[in-house]
């Protein structure tokens, strides 16, 4: 379930109509696709063959397909992190360091769960996202990406170029996410 937490003031709002409002107003989109409609063995599986990959994202292909008509998205893949994930703790290093992109970051969220800070009007606030949410974090948005005490998520990942895209630290440095 998603909520959003206010870390100066502490305010927690977990209603999804809430949450949809008030990131809308910053260009932050927030949606519900749900997960019931995927065998249990997709979800919790977190060794996927490139068969099964094809089947997540083919169970969703009409929102996502919608999704990329309104943003000019054109390529999609899974990520997972979990602890079976390859130099993990380097990699959530790096997701956990303060950065923007000039594309949207756009997660649907197949399983597991993370927390997305993200500066919204000098406060940081931290959108909790689980199984079924999406979100698109916007261009120029400054963010990162933490997991929870979970230590796993499995997402949908779209883009608009079939790059992917580099995080900006700030000015003077660049990373390649796929790295």
């Amino acid at each position: 379930m998603a909520k959003l937490v206010f870390r100066n003031s502490g305010k927690v709002i977990e209603d999804d109509k809430e949450i949809k409002e008030f990131l809308n107003k910053y260009g932050v989109v927030f949606d519900r696709w749900g997960v019931e409609r995927l065998p249990e063995d997709l979800r919790k599986n977190y060794e996927l063959s490139e068969e099964e990959e094809k089947a997540i994202i083919e169970a969703y292909r009409e929102e996502l397909e919608k999704l990329k008509k309104e943003k000019g998205y054109i390529t999609e893949d899974i990520v997972i992190l979990s602890d079976k994930t390859p130099n993990l703790d380097a990699l959530l290093e790096k997701f956990k360091r303060e950065h923007h992109h000039i594309d949207d970051e756009v997660r649907f969220v197949v399983d597991g769960s993370g927390i997305f800070p993200i500066k919204i009007d000098g406060e940081v606030v931290e959108v909790h996202v689980g199984a079924g949410d999406l979100i698109v974090v916007p261009a120029g948005a400054r963010h990162w990406f933490e997991l929870d005490e979970n230590r796993k998520i499995k997402c949908i990942r779209v883009f608009k170029t079939p790059e992917g895209w580099e995080a900006i630290y700030n000015e003077n440095e660049k990373a390649t996410m796929k790295d």
